[in-house]
């Protein structure tokens, strides 16, 4: 397959086709989608696979909606040549996958099972040969069980169990894969799996989650470390954050501060050790009634605090938070699911409050500007370092009509949001490309199947594919560089 990217310099960032204007990006600029392997993958009993904590915790009555499981997910372990056709008929440059821990290493120590390297070496090959960049995910958030039980992410141990996995990995693929994410979203790993308890684990213990921050960071290092080892000098390693764009609702100076509490659970606990070699005192002070963070030893901040060849950043929705206003009544507005549990460890008392009401199936509001700021702070905080947008989409209500499915609202978020990060790149933002979340409709975590974010449309019946209106939009993007007209 060959794939087309006509693309100018952002001196010409608008050029006249006919009688319409067409936003450009720049050459080279990945056009991408990604998926996670728990929430498409099955096949969870198959070819040596032992469970991870989320076939654990989705196994769980009450853990998930509907009693969903990935047990089957969509099936792609089964049809990924399918869905590799299917990425190759769209027009993608680039595909970021996550390599299942337990289908490589099914007790988190020891050899590798071959059986399990063997399907990421075939979708590697295939993707390449359809002229699509693969990107490895090594953690997405499917621990194995067996680690879990010896206590997790809050024990150091597992961060160095993890290096070794990256190891086994970076051996099976590094001949062909040169793009390296080590922790998609950190973040919740820690703090909604061992706090607030709404994603496997489904543990309820802040300091706990602290201590799993730390080592994620921690096994970011030594990954790092242990792939620079093995990976021929082309590769690039780096890591995909979530980052809150935190915003206060008002300049009041209990706002202001709330919002600099914020800051730092959700963005500084890991922008304080990767980027400036240091977790920020003012975390450190405000959680101190949960810990002491003697958990950090000596030298753990130089680990981490490598050189990255890139940063991926997450987006879907800013925050807006306030002091405490009174009482709340009802759910907590962060996006994060329902617990009476808060991932905001020494900062449970924070209010959070809806940006706008033009809102997603996820009640999350649609604003595209924080998108852009977040590209451009990052640019700030490390210059020199290149930036990918690894997940931005929006979940909606999809049905299908005559055998189609369209989504607008799809295409009106997409639009939008490129159209912010076109904005950020004529800034100055080193943006090398975007990959859509998600490919396919799948298992979305604690809401199982309620939520469909794919630009490809699953019947989870049949597992029939139906490219969504938003999937031909984007290809056209894909296609031509730049941004097509929303119809």
């Amino acid at each position: 397959m060959t794939t087309t990217n006509n693309t100018t310099d952002l001196a010409a960032a608008a050029t006249t086709t006919g009688a319409a204007a067409v936003t450009r990006f720049p050459a080279g600029f990945l056009w991408g989608s990604a998926t996670a392997s728990y929430q498409i993958e099955g096949a969870v009993r198959e070819d040596g696979r032992t469970p991870s904590i989320w076939d654990t915790f989705s196994h769980t009555p009450g853990k998930v909606l509907n009693g969903d499981t990935g047990d089957v997910a969509v099936d792609h372990y089964h049809r990924w040549r399918d869905d590799v056709r299917l990425m190759a008929d769209l027009g993608l440059t680039a595909y970021r996958f996550s390599v299942a821990w337990p289908r490589v290493q099914p007790t988190g120590r020891g050899p590798a099972v071959q059986r399990g390297l063997d399907f990421y070496r075939g979708l590697v090959d295939e993707l390449l040969a359809n002229g699509i960049k693969p990107v490895a995910t090594l953690y997405h958030w499917d621990l194995p069980q067996e680690l879990e039980n010896a206590g997790g992410w809050p024990e150091r141990e597992t961060a160095y169990r993890f290096a070794e996995y990256a190891a086994l990995v970076g051996e099976a693929l590094g001949d062909r894969v040169e793009q390296w994410v080590t922790l998609n979203e950190p973040w919740c790993s820690a703090f909604l799996g061992y706090s607030s308890g709404v994603h496997a684990p489904g543990r309820t213990d802040g300091a706990a989650a602290l201590r799993a921050a730390h080592h994620l960071n921690l096994g970011h290092g030594l990954a790092t470390s242990a792939l620079r080892s093995i990976l021929p000098g082309r590769a690039e390693i780096g890591l995909s954050l979530n980052p809150s764009v935190v915003r206060s609702l008002t300049d009041d100076p209990a706002d202001l501060d709330a919002k600099r509490r914020i800051d730092a659970l959700a963005n500084r606990v890991f922008t304080g050790p990767l980027l400036k070699g240091a977790y920020p005192e003012d975390l450190i002070a405000d959680t101190a009634r949960l810990t002491d963070w003697s958990f950090v030893q000596d030298g753990d901040t130089e680990i981490i605090h490598q050189p990255l060849d890139f940063i991926g950043l997450n987006y879907y929705t800013p925050a807006v938070v306030s002091a405490p206003r009174g009482e709340r009544t009802g759910p907590r507005r962060d996006g994060h699911g329902a617990s009476d549990h808060s991932p905001w460890p020494g900062s449970e008392e924070i209010e959070f409050h809806r940006v706008n009401e033009d809102v997603t199936a996820m009640d999350w509001s649609v604003d595209p500007t924080g998108l852009s700021d977040l590209l451009l702070d990052y640019t700030a905080q490390a210059p020199g370092v290149p930036l990918y947008v690894t997940e931005n989409g929006a979940a909606y209500d999809d049905v299908v009509v005559d055998g189609a499915v369209h989504d607008p609202e799809r295409v009106r978020y997409l639009h939008a949001h490129l159209g912010a990060v076109h904005d950020a790149i004529a800034r100055g933002a080193d943006v090398r490309g975007y990959f859509l979340w998600s490919l396919l409709d799948n298992f979305e975590w604690a809401y199982g199947y309620t939520k469909r974010f794919g630009a490809v449309y699953v019947d989870y019946e049949t597992q029939a594919r139906i490219p969504k209106s938003s999937a031909t939009w984007y290809s056209r993007a894909a296609r031509s560089g730049g941004l097509p007209a929303q119809d």
